[in-house]
């Protein structure tokens, strides 16, 4: 072990397991780290793991700002498109360092909940109270040929409670 400036301990070995888990956990494992042919991350140095994709990202766009390399070299070393770089770097000037994290996966909100099924949905639970999600997902599949996981239809449910209690 030696210490960076400011006395932070920088085990010499490879990341550790744990560095690993904590990059996959925020999804900034990079996914081709093989890519990166930067001499620093290549040469297997202390600091520098192409494996972090945060890492990888700022490295980049330090050596175009900083040190005046060329988008197109730079962006092929790292293993990035220049269509690429342009995102990081507009990501970056928007929200610093937390801007090269990648998105969150998945849909941001329900995309399948329409005010059409909603409508619809509202309509059954008034005529049939008694009736599951499960139950509501079947027929919400027959009227709409969609298929709406029970989890979704117990928010829209619990959102329209929400609304019913808040005007009482």
């Amino acid at each position: 072990m030696y210490q960076l400036g400011g006395g932070i301990p920088v085990n010499k070995a490879r990341p550790s397991q744990d560095k690993l888990e904590a990059l996959q956990e925020r999804h900034a494992l990079n996914p081709y780290p093989e890519k990166v042919t930067d001499q620093p991350f290549v040469s297997g140095g202390d600091f520098f793991d192409a494996r972090d994709l945060v890492q990888v990202k700022y490295e980049m766009l330090r050596r175009v700002h900083k040190e005046g390399q060329s988008v197109v070299q730079t962006a092929a070393d790292f293993g990035f498109s220049r269509p690429s770089f342009y995102r990081t770097q507009q990501a970056f000037a928007v929200a610093g360092l937390p801007g090269l994290l990648p998105e969150r996966p998945g849909p941001r909100r329900g995309h399948k909940i329409t005010p059409e099924v909603t409508a619809f949905l509202e309509q059954v639970v008034d005529k049939e109270p008694s009736l599951g999600t499960k139950e509501l997902a079947v027929k919400i599949q027959a009227q709409f040929n969609l298929v709406v996981h029970p989890r979704s239809i117990q928010r829209v449910l619990a959102r329209r409670l929400k609304k019913t209690l808040r005007r009482d």
